[in-house]
């Protein structure tokens, strides 16, 4: 059995989410945990809020074994970038593009 969370619109570029992302591919989901809690990047507190909302639905929809879980998929794809604009020298303004990202993570036996 399989369960899936998602979290979409997060405020990250993609590239700097899938650094994370694969680190924990493939593991059982205490160790990602763990792994998660001491990674320094930015994405590892929201990929670690998906992962365990994603323990807590396998939990409470399927009554799995959370000791038995492993982190099946994870990817996360590009989202909508936020256009905004910035002033600069001489009356110009500059477009600044703030990226976002979705996050989608299945975890089973």
């Amino acid at each position: 059995m399989e369960t899936r969370a998602v979290l979409r619109g997060v405020r990250l570029s993609a590239d700097k989410g899938r650094l994370v992302a694969d680190l924990i591919r493939g593991k059982k989901v205490d160790q990602a945990l763990n792994i998660l809690n001491f990674t320094q990047k930015k994405a590892a507190p929201i990929v670690r809020k998906v992962l365990e909302s994603a323990i807590a639905n396998a939990e409470h929809n399927d009554g799995a074994d959370i000791d038995e879980l492993r982190v099946k998929t994870i990817y996360i794809e590009q989202g909508m970038t936020l256009k905004r604009s910035a002033a600069r020298a001489k009356g110009r303004g500059a477009r600044l593009c703030k990226p976002t990202c979705h996050v989608y993570l299945t975890v089973g036996d």
